[in-house]
């Protein structure tokens, strides 16, 4: 079975906010692949579905964590145990602001780099699981940092917000498949996105 929880707040006033983008990456997966209706469960909205990969569809349950980002290894760590998953088992989409806008990289274990979110759930279910960091570009200055995250996307940024979201839910069944450096590539090349200087690039347009 493979767990995927997205990262980000509950509520309405933080729906667009660039620290949700985990959110609605697990929303269009869910939708992409036909999963169940949002059901309270493990401190978050879970549902439940399968991924279709050539070697047959794979059981997977979506999280929304509802604890606040930065409390979100209760509820996934809840879920994780509940169902006996290894960790490896465990993808976690999320926010990361020292990637460009646009960009996305894959990564199995490591730290938190500063991801309060990352650090919740390892200190839970420990390093060793998979992160889908979806690239949201930096302020410039880390005292911004705070502000930034918590902000919403401009209406700019949907040209490439949305083709990357489509993205990820389109090459999902790599994912199922353990194939995390082909999900990486597929991504890109389904939601290409310019290489640049995460900082410069939020810089200009905030």
């Amino acid at each position: 079975m493979l767990l995927i929880a997205g990262l980000g707040n509950p509520g309405p006033s933080y729906a667009k906010n660039r620290h949700n983008i985990g959110f609605m990456a697990v929303d269009e997966i869910a939708r992409r692949w036909g999963f169940s209706a949002p059901k309270a469960r493990f401190r978050s909205f879970a549902m439940e579905g399968a991924i279709d990969t050539p070697q047959g569809p794979v059981r997977t349950l979506i999280l929304k964590p509802q604890t606040f980002y930065n409390d979100s290894g209760y509820a996934v760590g809840e879920a994780l145990k509940f169902f006996k998953i290894d960790p490896a088992e465990l993808v976690v989409f999320y926010d990361e602001i020292d990637l460009a806008p646009g960009r996305f990289r894959m990564k199995a274990g490591g730290g938190a780099a500063g991801n309060n979110g990352v650090r919740s759930i390892t200190a839970q279910v420990g390093p060793h699981f998979r992160r889908a960091r979806l690239g949201t570009g930096h302020p410039g200055d880390k005292e911004l940092v705070h502000g930034h995250v918590l902000s919403d996307f401009h209406k700019a940024d949907m040209k490439w917000v949305e083709p990357l979201l489509q993205a990820c839910a389109d090459a999902a069944p790599l994912l199922a498949a353990g194939e995390d450096e082909k999900y990486q590539t597929e991504v890109m090349r389904l939601a290409p996105a310019e290489k640049a200087d995460p900082r410069a690039l939020a810089r200009g347009k905030d």
